[in-house]
């Protein structure tokens, strides 16, 4: 897959506006400013393809890029908790509607950032994308802001918190330093 050959198709702020699905499809989901904008951009080697923000809820639509033959989806983050109800809602509303209409979604990384424990939002998803049926992924954004002992006390931790899923792939990302990227893309390659 030529990664440098990515073009943004088109951003979506309701569920109406969604197209049908004509393409295989590779969705980023997570939490408000977890990266899921900058692993995108690192993805494709692009400093500013994805709208990237230090400011939590900024990707407030499904923005849709395409790679040939494969379509690659920022979902908007969930768990910001100063939006406003209705905004939240409409958000709730467009990730709903997205996974639950007829679409051809190989893979979905879910991503969780690895310097925490994962939120209840974030096992709320797992549970979804597993209950679902939807092959997923975990990518473990920003390792780079862990030392050595932090980085592999948290690695420790996760195998716990996220006993469940012992049996999905965990790729530890840093979207500032490449960590994890070529993984990230092996697993995607997979599937399409």
């Amino acid at each position: 897959m030529n990664y440098n050959s990515v073009q943004f198709e088109a951003a979506f702020g309701t569920l109406r506006q969604i197209p049908k699905s004509t393409k295989a499809e590779i969705a980023f989901a997570g939490r408000s400013n977890v990266g899921k904008s900058s692993i995108l951009n690192k993805i494709f080697n692009r400093k500013s393809l994805a709208r990237v923000s230090s400011v939590p809820g900024k990707t407030i639509t499904v923005n849709f890029y395409s790679v040939g033959d494969v379509r690659f989806v920022d979902l908007p983050g969930y768990g910001y908790a100063k939006a406003a109800p209705g905004e939240k809602r409409r958000w709730a509303e467009l990730m709903e509607g997205y996974f639950k209409t007829e679409r051809d979604i190989r893979l979905v990384v879910q991503l969780i950032d690895m310097r925490h424990k994962p939120t209840a939002d974030d096992m709320t998803m797992l549970s979804f994308l597993r209950e679902m049926g939807y092959p997923f992924i975990i990518a473990l954004t920003k390792c780079d802001k862990l030392n050595k002992t932090e980085f592999n006390a948290r690695l420790e931790a996760l195998e716990t918190e996220l006993a469940e899923y012992s049996d999905i792939v965990k790729i530890p990302c840093s979207s500032v330093k490449g960590d994890g990227i070529e993984a990230v893309k092996a697993e995607i390659e997979k599937v399409c």
